[in-house]
């Protein structure tokens, strides 16, 4: 049985240090989602992207830009 797709809200980084300190800071913000390699769909600096349901995205924007993570992009896609 196939998987119902969901809008997700992807953000990829440059390095695997700014994913891995995004998921340092949604763990403390108690932020959703988790990281996940990064979807066909994108190229990214790194291989690893946060990927949450897309209703967070302003949250986790909020945590970007509070704890300066250095993204590569933010994208909205049916995964």
């Amino acid at each position: 049985m196939a998987r119902i797709k969901t809008e997700k809200v992807v953000i990829t980084f440059h390095t695997t240090t700014q994913a891995m300190y995004m998921e340092q800071c949604c763990k403390k913000e108690m932020g959703e989602g988790r990281l996940i390699p990064v979807p066909r769909q994108i190229s990214a600096g790194c291989g690893m992207a946060w990927c949450a349901p897309s209703q967070a995205r302003l949250e986790l924007e909020q945590i970007i830009k509070t704890h300066n993570i250095e993204v590569e992009g933010v994208y909205e896609l049916l995964l």
